[in-house]
C-alpha cells in the first residue's frame, strides 16, 4: 500500500471523526474547512489520490459518496446507542407496563439497534433463562416472532386499557399461543392470537453486580 503525506493522513483521520460523529461522511467543503483548503479542487485532488492508494472509495455526482475502506480504518468504529429504558416488565403474571423516561443505558451495535428500548424485569417467572427480578432486558421492537424467542407480550383479554405486558419466551400452537415461564414452579399463559400483540424480542441482558 502506498504511503500518505501528512495532509493525506490528516484528511483520512478527519474524515474517520467525522463519521464517527455525524454517522455520514463530510462534504467536500466541510472538508476543506476543517484542513484549511480553500479550493474545493484541491479537496477533491486529495480524495482521487487517497482513492487511488486504496484509502477510500468514492461514488460519483455525490456530494457526501465517499467512505473508507478497511485499510483506513482495520478496526471499524463501533456505533454506540442511548437505550431508554422504559418502564417495567412483568417475569411473573402480567403487569401494566410503566413508562419511566428518565433512565438510559449506552450501549454498542453488539448488543442494541437503532430503536432498541430496555425494560426492568419484575418477577422471578424466567429465572431458569438467567433473567432474574431487578434486571434490565434489552427489546429491539418485532411484531412478530418464531418458537423459542423472549418476547415482551402485550396481552388485551383483559379489562386494562392499555393491555398487560408479560415476559415470555413465545410458542405458537394449533389454535393459541402458549408464553412459557423459564421457571418450573409456574404454569404458562395461554392466549387466542388475537388477544395478544408482539412488542418485541430480548436481545440482551444487563445486570448489575
Amino acid at each position: 500500500m502506498e504511503p500518505l503525506s501528512d495532509r493525506q493522513r490528516q484528511m483520512v483521520t478527519f474524515i474517520s471523526e467525522y463519521i464517527g460523529e455525524h454517522d455520514r461522511p463530510p462534504t467536500n467543503r466541510e472538508i476543506g474547512q476543517a484542513m484549511g483548503i480553500a479550493s474545493t479542487g484541491h479537496v477533491d485532488y486529495h480524495l482521487s489520490v487517497l482513492a487511488k492508494k486504496g484509502y477510500i472509495e468514492r461514488e460519483a455526482n455525490t456530494s457526501r459518496g465517499l467512505r473508507l475502506t478497511a485499510v483506513s480504518e482495520p478496526h471499524p468504529r463501533r456505533r454506540v446507542y442511548h437505550v431508554p429504558v422504559v418502564g417495567r416488565i412483568a417475569a411473573g403474571a402480567p403487569i401494566e407496563a410503566i413508562s419511566d423516561p428518565n433512565e438510559a443505558v449506552e450501549l454498542g451495535d453488539d448488543f442494541a439497534g437503532e430503536d432498541a428500548y430496555a425494560l426492568r424485569v419484575q418477577g422471578t417467572s424466567m429465572i431458569e433463562d438467567l433473567i432474574a427480578d431487578g434486571d434490565l432486558v434489552v427489546v429491539q421492537p418485532a411484531e412478530t416472532a418464531n418458537n423459542g424467542d423472549v418476547v415482551v407480550a402485550l396481552l388485551t383479554s383483559d379489562a386494562s386499557e392499555h393491555g398487560e405486558a408479560t415476559l415470555k419466551r413465545y410458542f405458537r400452537e394449533r389454535d393459541r399461543v402458549r408464553l412459557q415461564p423459564a421457571n418450573r414452579t409456574m404454569q404458562p399463559i395461554y392466549v387466542q392470537p388475537d388477544r395478544l400483540r408482539i412488542q418485541g424480542k430480548v436481545v440482551a441482558l444487563i445486570r448489575q453486580l
